[in-house]
């Protein structure tokens, strides 16, 4: 059951203003289309923007322990050589560290 918000006269709306009428409704109805298009397309950038930065974390997660297992397998090879292998690896990591940030920031514009 619907009711209209503004009660209308017995005779009805005159031919021109009743034509006003959808055109006016018409243009609010696109124009309300248009606007949830908009922002079901900004949502769906947002989610490719999240999945992308996911991504890049996550495999730079796993190649991180990769290359911190290869680090503490190598150093008890070869003791003497865990300082340099630590910076090997410190390197590594940070330059992991600076591909996500930079994803992060290539994904907001």
């Amino acid at each position: 059951m619907s009711e209209n918000l503004v009660p209308i006269s017995e005779s009805g709306f005159s031919g021109r203003r009743s034509r006003y009428t959808g055109r006016a409704l018409a243009i609010l109805d696109a124009r309300t289309e248009v606007g949830l298009a908009q922002i079901e397309s900004q949502a769906e950038l947002q989610v490719a923007r999240v999945m992308a930065v996911n991504f890049v974390g996550k495999r730079a997660m796993h190649e991180i322990a990769m290359i911190s297992q290869l680090e503490q397998q190598l150093g008890e090879l070869v003791p003497s050589a865990v300082p340099r292998l630590r910076a090997i690896g410190d390197i590594v990591a940070l330059q992991a560290a600076d591909v996500v940030a930079d994803t992060v920031r290539r994904v907001q514009r």
